[in-house]
């Protein structure tokens, strides 16, 4: 049936009064697009049930959800580690109308490539719902920075640009927690504690600091209001440099004294140290330059206002344009969320808050782009990379031996103990002077639940039945790793589904490298059908982003990194099939562990240069997997 009514465009200016006592809680991560994403219901509730208990503790996010086994949230400092591969990711508690669509336990997807299902962001969300429940034919998400157009009548959501049209989905899922009373405060920086003795550390410093320098401000703005005093600050300030510079900020940055303040903000002009200072009536606070981190594609426009507990739908205003700075206001030069640059990001905070509490208008500029490819090339330009012969490999499947039988691996590896240590079995976490676990369950010619073995390599000790079971559930492709230590035995592969690397040399050179010329390697892989080797035997799965473009510099060590990738991308330890950790999708092509530079000119994601620990880092990386030195040949 038609729903009645005309389509809508997507307005920021919705919302619900700051005077509600009840407010929807949902936790969200940020990705490498610089999008929040939201966790589940459940593993929220699950997040909030811990924050009671202890809001300085740890959230282990597999004990409601085994797809999020590896990560753990640290709520001192807002952010989400997964434990096999270090990966940190800023996390927020953000705040919604009960009446909105987490509240009521609605869920919005779209249908990916796979055939499964992927949420929408929770602001797209709440936009999507609210225009659903208004019975608008259709949704514009341009404003949101999406050229989608969703069709509720088609139950479809298509791109403006290209046309492609998806199938979307709207279902009843739980209810996001709720919680009562005032917004509380930012929980996007570590959480501290009101008694005992303050923290000392930076972060905590900077927090101090900031709620100090507020409140002085808040202050000073009441005691004008009760006595009546006029003249507020007028800013007279140049605009910021670009990154391009070593100062972020002009030595001439200042703000103009009013009749009862005094700001200035600055660079090495005046302020000493080569940071800035902040007076305001006697109070001092020592700052530097501000970092602020923002999504590539929103701009943030601050006219006075704390926006740092504004419900979702209000928290930012996405500009139409993206015209200049307007004259006499303050630019903000934005930075990366790796934290690498030489001021703390809190200090944007600080920043942002001293001058939008003094009535100055602030105005976040865009962040810079990262320089993901070089110059334009000509194929006569690209040469074989020195020391190796080929420019391009495939991916060959290689297939298990007749005779390697899980029983003949673990007896290759393995030399039996007659007498069993009084300890435990880590696989099965039965004593070894007892049988295996595995006791009743499996069963193989001429291995006896009782019989230990010890690893040739490391000289740990299991159960060989136990071993016989770890690896039948692994890749099968006759070697074998110890669970205690991780040694290899044997030549392990993955999963790697076909694909071609080619490699060559261009005449660029990458920053760090002036000297040298660079390798530049294009991995390629389509999508296609998963085997029985994958996660879901018979099922598709997607490719996204390939061709996809790596970088080491041309000499020595970048040499002998390419070649231990090759070696690598044989053994089809380069990708796996599994849940993309940027966009949620499952049943997709995505990295196994092993980091690749995929930023030609600059670091701004991290996976650029310079980085002068890369190709170390990498090597032990591929060692880990088995691929080291030693398999060099000469």
């Amino acid at each position: 049936m038609a729903r009645p009514g005309s389509g809508v465009l997507v307005s920021l200016g919705g919302g619900y009064s700051s005077q509600s006592m009840a407010r929807v809680v949902v936790w969200e991560w940020l990705n490498e697009h610089g999008r929040w994403r939201p966790y589940s219901a459940a593993v929220c509730h699950h997040i909030e049930n811990v924050l009671k208990g202890d809001a300085r503790g740890t959230v282990i996010l597999g004990q409601v959800d085994p797809q999020l086994a590896p990560y753990v949230i640290d709520l001192q400092s807002m952010h989400q580690f997964r434990q096999d591969t270090g990966t940190m990711r800023p996390v927020q508690r953000n705040f919604y109308d009960p009446s909105s669509a987490p509240g009521k336990g609605i869920v919005w997807e779209w249908e990916n490539d796979c055939g499964s299902w992927t949420a929408y962001d929770m602001e797209l969300c709440v936009s999507i719902q609210n225009a659903y429940e208004k019975q608008h034919p259709w949704l514009d998400l341009s404003s949101l920075g999406f050229s989608y157009v969703v069709d509720f009548d088609g139950m479809s959501q298509t791109n403006r640009q290209s046309q492609r049209k998806r199938r979307i989905r709207r279902r009843m899922d739980l209810a996001y927690p709720l919680i009562a009373g005032s917004i509380p405060k930012s929980q996007s920086w570590p959480v501290g504690t009101s008694s005992g003795t303050p923290c000392t550390c930076q972060q905590c410093m900077l927090v101090h600091s900031t709620r100090a320098a507020s409140n002085a401000i808040l202050a000073l703005q009441q005691r004008r209001k009760l006595y009546g005093t006029e003249g507020g600050a007028n800013a007279v300030v140049r605009q910021s440099n670009t990154f391009a510079g070593s100062s972020l900020w002009s030595p001439a940055t200042t703000v103009a004294r009013g009749h009862h303040n005094n700001i200035s903000v600055g660079g090495g002009g005046g302020g000493g140290g080569g940071g800035g200072k902040v007076e305001m009536n006697g109070v001092n606070f020592r700052c530097a330059p501000a970092i602020v981190t923002l999504p590539s594609n929103h701009a943030l426009t601050i006219n006075g206002q704390n926006n740092l507990n504004r419900p979702g739908t209000q928290r930012i205003t996405v500009t139409a344009s993206r015209g200049s700075v307007p004259p006499g206001v303050p630019a903000l030069p934005v930075k990366n969320l790796t934290g690498s640059g030489p001021v703390h990001p809190a200090l944007a905070g600080m920043t942002g808050i001293l001058m939008c509490a003094a009535g100055l208008p602030v105005c976040l500029t865009r962040a810079p782009k990262p320089i993901l490819h070089p110059p334009p090339i000509n194929k006569s330009d690209l040469k074989p990379v020195p020391g190796i012969n080929s420019i391009r490999r495939k991916t060959k499947k290689k297939h298990l031996r007749k005779g390697k039988s899980p029983e003949d691996v673990v007896r290759r590896y393995t030399e039996k103990i007659k007498t069993a240590p009084d300890e435990d079995c880590t696989i099965c976490m039965e004593r070894l002077a007892t049988a295996s676990g595995y006791e009743g369950v499996l069963s193989y010619k001429g291995i006896k639940p009782e019989l230990v073995g010890k690893l040739g390599k490391c000289g740990h000790m299991y159960h060989l039945l136990c071993l016989v079971a770890m690896y039948s559930n692994g890749n099968k492709d006759g070697s074998l790793q110890c669970p205690t230590c991780k040694a290899i035995y044997g030549e392990k592969t993955g999963t790697q589904p076909p694909g071609k690397m080619e490699y060559h040399v261009i005449p660029h050179s990458l920053p760090g490298y002036s000297d040298t010329k660079t390798i530049r390697i294009v991995y390629d892989i389509p999508a296609g059908i998963q085997t029985t080797e994958h996660p879901n035997p018979g099922k598709k799965y997607s490719a996204r982003g390939f061709p996809r473009h790596c970088y080491l510099p041309d000499n020595e060590k970048g040499r002998k990194v390419l070649k231990l990738l090759i070696m690598a991308w044989d053994r089809r330890l380069i990708f796996t099939i599994g849940t993309s950790s940027t966009t949620g999708e499952m049943d997709t092509v995505v990295w196994n562990e092993i980091h690749h530079k995929t930023e030609f000119g600059s670091n701004l994601t991290g996976h650029g240069y310079p980085d002068t620990n890369y190709l170390d880092n990498v090597m032990r990386e591929l060692a880990a997997q088995g691929v080291g030195e030693d398999n060099l040949k000469d």
